[in-house]
């Protein structure tokens, strides 16, 4: 009962619903069903970014009392433009990291379950998602993600318990996992079709592995920071809270809950390359075309195929259920965040006069346009990071989210950040993360059966790595900036 009190489940289970997207079933399973459990070692690391969430930063912003990241930004440091590049940045990253790869990894399942046109039966579900978030407003998200979060997780559950099933228990599941060999190879190097030596490692070498331990420790908790700290989606959901209490009980509900995906979706990828090794392990270009569209390989489908192929009739209706709800909580709460996010930090400082009507309408207007451009996107996700969902989101995200997560966490905990010093140094990280991703975007990610012809200089150090590389320097920016300029007022940093 005390436990009950303290917590509240409907913030812990919309935090973990809003995360959980359709993009974690379709790219994490096909990361795991690619290169191993690794891939699972990204859920475990937001384990202590959620606790941070609950303890450090929701008391602070609650002090603030803010409703918007860029308007606790503006508070700490004054000033305009900090508060308008956080938001133009955060609309960016929804469409490139977020709304797109929803969209593609629903289109993904809906083609595998139906053989049915993906644009158009894409364009039904956004439709119904976007009128289900601007008529029902954060509070019916919040509750529907309650029920949202019981549906993924019963279906899971049901779907790992078929697929362990089918390999007959863990031990041997690791012996033909590391068997399976697609049949049709060509002239191809057997590296790019052989399982990874270190396939069941969750700490891999830190110069030839495809995840290095040290960029999974450490350049993988600055994007946790980034994304469970400070992104308006997760943050919107603490500060809906009754009290602190049911903060901090949500958080540690949401912790407990994200140990699930290495058991929900990394297991059940790999079985899927066990049973559809031919399909699913794909590496001739030819073949992966043939089965998936695209030919940097066919990973992605691994989910998909394993609830197609291996539940019973009556139980794929819950799978898709589970699918669907888990792309709408997910875009409905993006929605709803970057439609916050426009209204109040941008659209209000071009008609300062606006109406709440007028705003409501540009609200719903705006996603609209979100929703064009990330369609149109699509192409670009499908064809990225060796056609790996879910590492694509990731890499975005370390060539962009870094300098934000330093000037959070300087924002905090050195007084003498200025907006001088803040905004020189999220320029300068900006300007380092574009000239990868850019770079990235022109030459191709490629696979290992078709390489790409992207510099080493630029594309030779891991994303991840990459990433943490960018944290040090624009922190660095930030301080020395600071300290050549003049100290800020304490009226910003003594509320």
């Amino acid at each position: 009962i005390h436990f009950i009190e303290l917590c509240s489940p409907q913030i812990g289970a919309s935090l973990f619903a809003s995360n959980i997207g359709s993009v974690h079933f379709v790219g994490i399973a096909g990361t795991g069903a690619a290169s191993g459990i690794a891939i699972g070692g990204f859920e475990w690391n937001a384990l202590f970014a959620i606790v941070i969430l609950g303890w450090i930063f929701v008391p602070i912003y609650i002090r603030a009392g803010i409703i918007t990241m860029p308007e606790y930004l503006k508070k700490r440091f004054g000033g305009q433009r900090i508060c308008i590049y956080l938001s133009l940045l955060s609309l960016v990253l929804y469409v490139f990291t977020k709304i797109s790869a929803d969209i593609f990894s629903g289109a993904i399942f809906i083609q595998q379950a139906f053989g049915l046109n993906i644009y158009l039966a894409v364009i039904a579900l956004l439709a119904i998602t976007a009128l289900y978030t601007v008529t029902g407003g954060l509070a019916a998200v919040i509750y529907t993600d309650t029920l949202q979060t019981f549906i993924m997780l019963i279906g899971s559950f049901i779907l790992m318990g078929f697929a362990f099933n089918e390999v007959k228990g863990y031990e041997n599941f690791e012996k033909l996992y590391m068997q399976a060999i697609p049949s049709i190879t060509g002239n191809i190097s057997a590296n790019c079709y052989e399982p990874r030596p270190d396939s069941f490692h969750l700490f891999r070498d830190p110069v030839t592995g495809d995840l290095p331990w040290p960029g999974l420790v450490f350049g993988l908790t600055i994007q946790c920071i980034w994304y469970f700290c400070t992104d308006q989606v997760i943050v919107q959901r603490c500060l809906s809270a009754k009290s602190l209490s049911h903060v901090k009980g949500g958080c540690i509900l949401c912790g407990y809950l994200k140990i699930l995906p290495m058991f929900l979706m990394v297991f059940p990828g790999m079985i899927s390359r066990i049973l559809y090794t031919d399909v699913v392990a794909c590496v001739d270009p030819d073949e992966c075309e043939k089965h998936c569209g695209t030919r940097v390989g066919c990973s992605n489908i691994a989910y998909p195929k394993l609830v197609v192929e291996l539940m019973p009739k009556g139980l794929r209706g819950l799978m898709l259920s589970v699918m669907l709800a888990s792309l709408m909580s997910s875009l409905t709460s993006i929605f709803n965040s970057a439609s916050t996010l426009f209204t109040m930090d941008i659209y209000t400082r071009i008609r300062r006069s606006a109406s709440e009507k007028e705003l409501m309408i540009a609200g719903r207007v705006f996603i609209l346009a979100l929703i064009g451009v990330s369609i149109a996107w699509i192409p670009v996700v499908q064809a990225a990071q060796s056609g790996q969902l879910f590492v694509y989101t990731q890499s975005i995200t370390s060539y962009l989210a870094p300098p934000v997560a330093a000037v959070f966490l300087l924002a905090i905990f050195c007084k003498r950040v200025n907006e001088t010093g803040a905004f020189y140094g999220l320029i300068i990280g900006l300007c380092m993360g574009l000239s990868r991703m850019i770079t990235e975007f022109i030459y191709g990610t490629g696979s290992c059966a078709i390489p790409s012809n992207c510099p080493t200089i630029i594309c030779g150090v891991h994303y991840l790595y990459f990433g943490l590389i960018l944290f040090v320097i624009s922190g660095i920016v930030m301080l020395a900036v600071s300290l050549m300029t003049k100290p800020i007022d304490d009226k910003h940093v003594s509320f």
